[in-house]
C-alpha cells in the first residue's frame, strides 16, 4: 500500500512491514525477513523484546506524559543510570539523535561565549553526518544532505576524518574554535573507523587549547561496538556525548551527556523540550539499557561482530568486487568496488534487509541479540549475492 498523503522524502517503498520478533520482521504478506539493519540501529535487543514491551505496557497505563515542569522520577532513575555508565556528570533528554546534536552545539556556543568568543567555532570532519535539522545537517560533510536547503547555519569549519595534523592548522589559523563534533566511527560515511590513537589524540589537542571534546555516539552507543560507548575502547572521557538511537530500542528518545567543563552551561530558560524526557520513552529506555546490561550484550556485540565479520572476510575478501570488510562490534562494512544500491533490494529477494551507504558501502547493523546460526544466514545470503558474478 502507498498513499500520496505522505511527502515524498523517502522514495518509493516496496516493503511494507507489519510486525517483527527478535532479529526478524514480517511484512503484509507473511513473508519473513533477517533484519540486518536493526531499524538503522535502533533495535538492538530484537524486535517486540519483552522487558521492553513490558515496560512500555506498565508506564502507559501509570502516566504516558508530564510536562519538564515537573519532576518524573522514571527520567531522574535513567538520568542516574546512564551517569553512572558514561562517567559524565549531567544530562538533557530529547527526543533524537538531531536534537542530541543540536543541544550539544548549543553548548559549545555556550562555552564558547563563557570564555568571551564572539563568533564560536566547531570543527566538524569531512563525510560526517549528525542529522537533518537546519544546524545539524550544516554541521554533516555530505554535500547531498545540505543540497536545497542553504543558506546553511555558519560556525563550522570542516578537516579531514582521521587526520590529527589538520586540526593543529586549523588551530593556528582560527582562534573562533570552540569544540570538535566527531562520530567515533563514522556512519552514514561509510563505516569508517578512525586509526587507534584518533580518539586520544583528539583528547590531547582539545586538553591543549581548551575546546570541549564532543561525541557523536547516535550510532555507536548503547552497545554496539563491543563497549556501552565506544570512547571506552580508548579509555577517555570526552566532553560531552550525544546518543539515541539504541537507547530506547524503538521508541523515540535522545540524550545529551556533558561533563564537568560543559554540564552546567545550560541554565534555567536557555533550551528545553515539550516531549524530550517524557515518562513513556524513559521507561523504555530504562528497560533497554537495564537488559544491555543484565544480558552483558556490549560483550555479545563484540564477540558476534568478531564472527561475523571473521566470516565476511572468509568468503568474501579475496572476491575482485570487494575492496574491504570492516568495522567495529556489531557496526559492520563491506565496500564494493563500484556502487551497488540495487543490493538492498537483491537481498529483500532473499528475506534480507540491509543499507547501501557512500554509494558502494553495505552497511550492517544486526540485532545485539543475533544468533550464530542468523549470522551463518546473513553472511550466505550476502556472499551468494556479492560473488554471483
Amino acid at each position: 500500500m502507498t498513499s500520496d498523503a505522505l511527502m515524498n522524502n523517502y522514495g518509493t517503498r516496496k516493503i511494507t512491514l507489519t510486525r517483527g520478533q527478535g532479529s526478524w520482521v514480517w511484512d503484509d504478506q507473511d513473508r519473513r525477513y533477517l533484519d540486518a539493519i536493526s531499524g538503522i540501529a535502533v533495535c538492538g535487543l530484537g524486535h517486540a523484546h519483552p522487558v521492553v514491551t513490558r515496560a512500555i505496557a506498565e508506564q502507559a497505563a501509570t502516566l504516558v506524559h508530564c510536562s519538564n515542569l515537573y519532576n518524573i522520577p522514571v527520567q531522574e532513575a535513567l538520568a542516574e543510570q546512564l551517569r553512572s555508565i558514561s562517567g559524565l556528570s549531567k544530562l538533557f533528554f530529547c527526543n533524537s539523535g538531531a536534537e542530541a546534536n543540536e543541544a550539544a552545539i548549543k553548548l559549545a556556543r555556550l562555552f564558547g561565549h563563557s570564555k568571551g568568543v564572539d563568533q564560536p567555532t566547531i570543527i566538524v570532519m569531512e563525510n560526517a553526518f549528525h542529522g537533518r535539522t537546519m544546524a545539524t545537517l550544516s554541521a554533516t560533510g555530505n554535500r547531498k544532505v545540505q543540497a536545497g536547503f542553504e543558506p546553511l547555519v555558519g560556525g563550522f569549519v570542516r578537516a579531514p576524518h582521521n587526520d590529527l595534523d589538520s586540526l593543529h592548522t586549523i588551530a593556528k589559523n582560527n582562534r573562533n574554535v570552540v569544540a570538535i563534533l566527531v562520530e567515533p566511527i563514522q556512519g552514514e560515511g561509510g563505516i569508517r573507523v578512525p586509526a587507534d590513537n584518533y580518539l586520544p589524540g583528539l583528547r590531547d589537542i582539545c586538553d591543549q587549547y581548551d575546546w570541549l571534546l564532543m561525541l557523536d555516539e547516535i550510532q555507536t552507543g548503547n552497545g554496539r561496538t563491543g563497549q556501552y560507548f565506544n570512547y571506552q575502547h580508548a579509555n577517555l572521557l570526552p566532553d560531552v556525548v550525544t546518543t539515541a538511537k539504541g537507547l530506547g530500542n524503538g521508541v523515540p528518545i535522545g540524550a545529551c551527556l556533558a561533563g564537568n567543563k560543559a554540564a552546567d552551561l545550560m541554565q534555567p530558560g536557555s533550551h528545553g523540550t515539550t516531549f524530550g524526557g517524557n515518562p513513556l520513552a524513559c521507561a523504555a529506555a530504562l528497560a533497554t539499557v537495564s537488559t544491555i546490561l543484565d544480558e552483558n550484550l556490549c560483550q555479545r556485540a563484540a564477540t558476534m561482530g568478531n564472527y561475523i565479520k571473521q566470516r565476511l572476510v572468509e568468503r568474501l575478501a579475496d572476491h575482485p568486487r570487494v575492496v574491504e570488510v570492516r568495522g567495529q562490534g556489531l557496526m559492520l562494512a563491506i565496500e564494493m568496488s563500484e556502487p551497488c544500491p540495487e543490493m538492498v533490494a537483491e537481498a529483500a529477494a532473499k528475506a534480507l534487509l540491509i543499507n547501501v551507504t557512500a554509494q558502494s558501502v553495505i552497511r550492517l547493523l544486526p540485532t545485539l541479540i543475533i544468533s550464530e546460526d542468523e549470522a551463518d544466514q546473513l553472511v550466505q545470503i550476502l556472499g551468494e549475492l556479492i560473488t554471483r558474478g
